[in-house]
């Protein structure tokens, strides 16, 4: 389980500044537009490629729906009105249907099986159970997923016959591995075994011997993408000896290595088609999925259609390797599904997730910019300019903080990003050391030491905002989900004077609490997580309470809004219980929601509407406004 997720190349120095012609007029649209629009998610062929099997939330949670390729037509299969339902696929040879959902957010996810008749069986019914569906056998008569119901702590494998659905116990998984890929002939499995979040150690293990085998052999992340169809041949992406991940095919019989892929940017999949006619090749650029399709024989590139500003976050070839389904995103829709023919050229697509009633010439292009950090150190960053700003007038804004640590800032579309920009606010969404996405020294920079140099880029951020003309540099606040809501309490409390406001989105403030409680189905990953952030059970502690905001909330004096769900299983309502609690005590303005039928992100759109509606409302009062607001000494 890796904290993972970056960006095209413009390169403008802090002191650059733009000529800014005179402000556009365009609409702005309330909260309810922006989540009338549609995100879906999904995309498995029907057996006979008729139809797409996806989920979306057009009922206003997420429901599974199938799409008619010849016409487009949507049809609702499942009517949840609770809980959400995500697509896995169809079963082969039976037009019956896998789905996952868990409860309220919970994380607990049970497969199931939505038989012809309409009813609906929980195949993985553990009252704790979490599984994960991995494929299905060659012959297509039976199904591999993971399951923690034997250990909370570790996924074992198992094999489903789609007979009579009883499980069977193939792999018994008692060292914390993680099981990334099974060969054709079902004797060999790769796993990973996390060291530390930057690095792994790779196996092969072999069924017929009982031998595990150790691939990686020099230091690196390590993570397995498959096996040819004869299994001779395993492939992996690694970044061992490298700045990038690299693709690598590994021969079974020999140990024999060879790199079949490399740029000068991560690549984030690769994988073969059915029958090896393809290979498919997704690379992280600045921000973005570009996308490689090769013919497996001589190595020829296939020309595929370009998405300007698109980027590609999942592609599918169908089994008969004549049609390609991709997944793309820009950064002023939604993300968007499209069948390619590759025997035709014709290219379909197939929804329409922007809300119509939305013109996208009001909303914005995001674009890639880079600031030099306080060690001169370059920070890339996404950012969204309002229309409406100019000299003659100038605009708040914000520093963006993604989630992780490690993930990503990317250029796809986010509501509540479009959202606020179309209001009046200037985004600038930092990827700081840390994130992911720009090579492993890079990615490695904030191990130990969150809340420091971190923090510090997203203060030079805030000054890179200051140095355009076109924003009011006393008016920047900042605002994160998860560790960007971690990070957006730690400027609060250890640089009062840097921000003016901050939004906390589910974000940790007590790192103690948060480590200590880690859900049992990541311990494989604990070890991997205390050895960058610390290990809450040592001397770590020391360091660990300094960088929690919780315990220095007296320092906090600007307007904070806090945002959290109740089912949290990664931070706890109780941390932004206390965190709202103290800052309350010492009088700083909080405004506080709680979602009781939300976990770690929103996905009902009546709590998005809510939530987020929200957000604008206090940074209208406490930051475009005037309000007097700072906590007297």
């Amino acid at each position: 389980m890796k904290l993972f997720l970056s960006l095209f190349a413009l390169f403008l120095l802090i002191s650059c500044k733009k000529e800014n012609p005179e402000p556009l007029v365009q609409k702005t649209y309330p909260i309810e537009d922006f989540y009338k629009n549609l995100r879906i998610g999904g995309g498995s062929f029907s057996e006979d490629e008729t139809k797409l099997l996806v989920h979306s939330d057009a009922s206003g949670i997420f429901n599974v729906y199938e799409i008619d390729i010849a016409t487009g037509e949507q049809t609702q299969i499942t009517r949840s009105e609770n809980e959400s339902y995500f697509s896995v696929d169809y079963v082969p040879g039976s037009g019956e249907i896998i789905y996952f959902a868990d409860k309220g957010g919970n994380e607990i996810d049970h497969l199931y099986l939505l038989k012809k008749d309409g009813t609906s069986v929980d195949l993985t019914p553990g009252e704790n159970e979490k599984a994960e569906f991995k494929g299905w056998s060659d012959d297509k008569k039976s199904m591999f997923y993971l399951s923690n119901k034997r250990d909370s702590r570790f996924f074992d494998l198992y094999k489903m016959s789609v007979e009579n659905w009883n499980p069977e116990l193939i792999y018994e998984n008692n060292e914390g591995l993680n099981i990334s890929a099974i060969s054709h002939h079902e004797n060999y499995f790769s796993l990973d075994k996390s060291i530390t979040t930057s690095e792994d150690k790779l196996f092969l293990y072999d069924r017929s011997a009982n031998k595990m085998k150790e691939i990686s052999e020099e230091k690196g992340s390590y993570s397995g993408s498959g096996f040819s169809k004869d299994d001779k041949y395993f492939y992996y992406l690694t970044n061992a000896g490298k700045e990038f991940t690299y693709l690598v095919a590994y021969e079974i019989a020999t140990g024999n290595k060879e790199i079949l892929f490399e740029t000068n940017w991560d690549l984030m999949y690769s994988y073969l088609s059915e029958n090896e006619k393809y290979r498919v090749i997704a690379i992280n650029e600045d921000g973005k999925n570009s996308l490689i399709i090769r013919a497996n024989g001589d190595g020829k590139e296939i020309v595929v259609p370009d998405f300007p500003d698109g980027d590609i976050s999942a592609v599918n070839i169908s089994d008969s390797e004549n049609l390609i389904r991709m997944s793309v995103s820009t950064s002023k829709s939604p993300g968007n599904i499209y069948v390619y023919n590759l025997e035709t050229k014709d290219l379909k697509k197939l929804t329409e997730t922007l809300n119509k009633d939305i013109d996208p010439n009001d909303l914005v292009s995001a674009e890639v910019v880079r600031f030099k950090s306080f060690d001169d150190l370059e920070i890339p960053a996404i950012y969204y300019k309002p229309q409406n700003a100019s000299n003659s007038n100038k605009v708040p804004a914000l520093v963006w903080v993604h989630g992780g640590p490690g993930g990503q800032s990317r250029m796809g579309y986010f509501s509540l990003i479009q959202y606020l920009v179309n209001n009046g606010y200037a985004i600038l969404a930092v990827n700081n050391r840390g994130s992911s996405g720009y090579g492993k020294t890079f990615y490695t920079m904030d191990d130990l030491n969150h809340g420091d140099k971190d923090l510090k880029d997203c203060i030079w951020g805030k000054k890179w905002l200051q140095s355009q003309d076109y924003i009011d540099g006393e008016k920047i606040g900042i605002i994160g989900g998860s560790y960007g809501g971690y990070m957006t309490m730690a400027a609060m409390a250890f640089a009062p004077d840097e921000f003016k406001v901050g939004v906390n989105i589910f974000g940790v403030t007590n790192w103690i609490r948060t480590l200590k409680s880690i859900p049992p189905y990541w311990e494989s990953f604990r070890e991997a997580l205390y050895k960058e952030l610390g290990d809450p059970f040592s001397s770590d502690s020391t360091r660990l309470y300094e960088i929690s905001p919780l315990f220095h909330a007296e320092k906090i004096k600007n307007p904070v809004m806090v945002l959290q769900g109740a089912n949290d299983p990664r931070v706890l309502q109780i941390d932004s219980d206390e965190m709202v609690e103290a800052m309350e005590k010492n009088n700083v303005p909080v405004n506080y929601i709680i979602f009781p039928d939300e976990g770690h992100g929103f996905v009902k759109k009546e709590n998005e509407i809510r939530g987020y509606g929200s957000i604008l409302v206090f940074l209208d009062e406490y930051l475009k406004g005037e309000k007097e607001t700072t906590v007297k000494d």
